[in-house]
């Protein structure tokens, strides 16, 4: 049987995770479908020996980059923070394009995007890597049009993820284009995911992440406003029970957590409704009136643009499997 050959390109100082998240995702087809497709995975590295990643775990490659020989299915640039001294090295980048181009396809892993872009292979396409080099990348590598927000990208036959276990989505999104959903959905269960997460969806959770205020008043605020959600949470409401003018409310909560009032309460809003469609029947017209948005139309054009998927597609990538939309309602996406 002709098997689709994976190559994962490691250099000193990689990310041990960006390497053995993808490596088990690609593993567990053999494993999981004995008799029908797999995969042959190889891991090269620029020299002969064990390669040391960051966390001081080390790794035998099969073989080094220059070794690597014949046709690739994928090659996947593994990141770590030693990806930005690699790239100086022009013999190094030079092997990888070469290696590139003998790809069906190419990938990253976190920084691995920087090995990418380095090797020319990202200019004038979308990229993505992990939140906090999105802007290093950007500047580093005009020509690449670097999107900061989504979990994974594919643009043509390069595709690139975000940091770390955005890796294993990335992996798990290429076993369901080569073998189909179910074989991909099998997997995320066989390593105990907690579920397999949509390209297109935000790095960030919208779970809050604004600074704790040391001001007694606004912390009040904040609690008031997480058990109030379905109320008018418009800025003269919480300036009146924080006892603050509009405007020195504004300001000072703003100083306090890090987000306007109205941010806030959209992400308090947000979270709040990501459980509900995690953990409940609730139709997703109630839980936009229970959670603060009022219509469920509301609610889609808030999930779109914070979220980045609609949500029924959450429920359906992200429900528990007792949960399920009632099927007596209509569904609106």
């Amino acid at each position: 049987m002709t098997r689709h050959r994976i190559v994962f390109v490691v250099v000193p100082d990689f990310q041990i995770l960006d390497l053995t998240g993808p490596h088990e995702v690609f593993s567990q087809v053999a494993r999981y479908s004995p008799a029908g497709p797999r995969y042959r995975i190889d891991t090269v590295a620029p020299a002969p020996g064990p390669v040391g990643s960051c966390g001081g775990l080390a790794v035998v490659p099969t073989l080094t980059l220059d070794a690597c020989e014949g046709p690739i299915g994928t090659l996947v640039a593994v990141g770590g923070p030693g990806i930005r001294r690699a790239v100086q090295d022009a013999e190094f980048v030079g092997r990888f394009a070469e290696a590139a181009g003998r790809a069906d396809r190419v990938a990253s892993v976190c920084s691995g995007a920087f090995l990418l872009a380095a090797a020319g292979l990202l200019d004038g396409r979308r990229a993505v890597t992990h939140w906090n080099s999105c802007a290093e990348l950007a500047e580093r590598y005009p020509r690449v049009t670097v999107d900061p927000d989504p979990i994974f990208l594919r643009d043509g036959d390069v595709w690139t993820s975000a940091g770390v276990t955005a890796g294993i989505d990335l992996a798990l999104a290429m076993v369901e284009e080569d073998h189909g959903a179910d074989l991909a959905r099998d997997i995320a269960r066989q390593l105990v995911m907690f579920v397999q997460r949509p390209g297109g969806q935000a790095q960030f959770s919208t779970q809050l992440a604004a600074q704790r205020p040391s001001r007694a008043p606004l912390r009040e605020v904040q609690e008031w406003i997480a058990d109030h959600l379905g109320a008018d949470l418009a800025v003269p409401v919480l300036a009146a029970r924080a006892g603050m003018s509009e405007r020195n409310f504004t300001r000072t909560f703003r100083a306090g957590t890090g987000r306007t009032p109205a941010a806030y309460v959209e992400a308090a809003r947000v979270e709040a409704a990501r459980r509900l469609l995690e953990t409940t029947d609730t139709t997703v017209g109630a839980v936009a009136q229970r959670c603060g948005f009022g219509t469920a139309e509301t609610m889609h054009r808030t999930f779109k643009r914070t979220v980045r998927v609609t949500p029924g597609e959450y429920r359906r990538h992200f429900g528990t499997t007792e949960h399920q939309p009632r099927t007596n309602q209509p569904r609106i996406n």
